[in-house]
Order: C-alpha cells, then structure tokens, then sequence
C-alpha cells in the first residue's frame, strides 16, 4: 500500500496508461505491418492478436485498483476517531468488478482466440444467453466501481480536512478520480504530501 501512496504521480500514470498503450501500439503495428507487408489481411487471423487483451487490462486493473485500496485502506490510520468511515461494505464492492472484469477479461481472450481457429456460425443462442448474464453482471460492476470512487474521494478528503466531510465537500476529488488520467496529476501529490506528514 505504501508503495502506491508514496508513488509519484507520473509512475502511476504510466503504468495504468503508458505500458498499456504501448503495448497495444506495438500489437496493432504488427497486426497493420503484416497487411501492409503483403501478409493473410484475414480477420480471424487478426483476431488471434486480440488474445493480448487480457494481458492489457489486468495490468490496468492491477495498477487501478490497486490505487483504489492503498487510498481507501492505507489512509483509514489517518482518519480521525470521531469519524465512522464503512470499511467493509467498500470491501466487499472492491472486489465484485475486480473478479467480474478478470473473467471477463479472460473470457474474452478465450472468446477471440476460438474465433480465430474455428470458422464456423455462431451459435446465436449461446450468445443471447452470455448476453443476458453479462447485462445484469456489468450494471453491479459500475454500481461497485462508482461506490468505490466515492469512497475513494470521501476517504481522501476527510484526511485531508480531518473531519466528518459530504459529497459537497469532495465531489471535486470524486470527478477527478472518476477522470483518472487527469486526476491523478493533482491528487497523487497531495496523497504524496499527507503521507510525508
């Protein structure tokens, strides 16, 4: 936890956009070099560099999330007592996307990959069925994630103000967190600030 609230706030845009990007620069250079190269222009054989997703987005994940609970969790010592702050209903949210978006994830490299060995017609119906499980799974998961930002801000802003704060009071750091790749250049040197205290 101390690794990422000590952090600066340019290595953690980084790893949460710059290795990313990169990455997935270096794979859809290869993927248009191969057609711009007289190579298969084939889109299942396109598809088979889509198994890389995974790879991209856990590493998001890891870095984002693992941000979210430095801030949430590591800050709680320095919230002061009179203030009740709910731990563990962030807990249990915290983790519902993380395992919906590391399935989802994965099962979307399975997904591509099998596209691009099998030619053959979908199966209409067994999409239809993972659709209907998925619709009602991603709404909790942005339900999670939005309480999980809201307590992020909430938890941010009563150390810094220590005191009992509402949504008025942190919905400033609420969006900026909600807008991570702009946010964490005015937040992370603040967070660096109060750790140094």
């Amino acid at each position: 936890m101390n690794r990422f609230l000590k952090a600066k706030h340019w290595q953690l845009f980084l790893l949460t956009f710059g290795i990313p990007m990169i990455f997935q620069f270096v794979i859809m250079g290869i993927m248009f070099g191969n057609i711009a190269g007289g190579g298969n222009p084939d889109p299942f054989l396109m598809f088979n560099y889509m198994k890389f997703f995974p790879i991209m987005m856990i590493i998001f994940m890891g870095v984002f999330f693992g941000w979210f609970w430095s801030v949430a969790i590591g800050l709680q010592k320095k919230v002061p007592d009179n203030v009740k702050m709910k731990v563990r209903k962030f807990r249990i949210l915290f983790f519902i996307p993380m395992i919906y978006i590391l399935l989802i994830s994965i099962s979307m490299g399975g997904v591509v990959s099998g596209m691009a060995e099998n030619v053959s017609k979908p199966n209409v119906i067994f999409i239809l069925s993972i659709i209907g499980i998925m619709v009602p799974l991603h709404l909790l998961s942005m339900f999670c994630i939005f309480y999980s930002l809201y307590f992020v801000a909430k938890t941010f802003k009563t150390v810094e103000l220590q005191r009992a704060v509402s949504f008025s009071d942190f919905a400033g750091e609420f969006f900026m967190i909600w807008f991570y790749p702009i946010g964490i250049w005015i937040i992370q040197p603040k967070i660096n600030k109060i750790m140094e205290e």
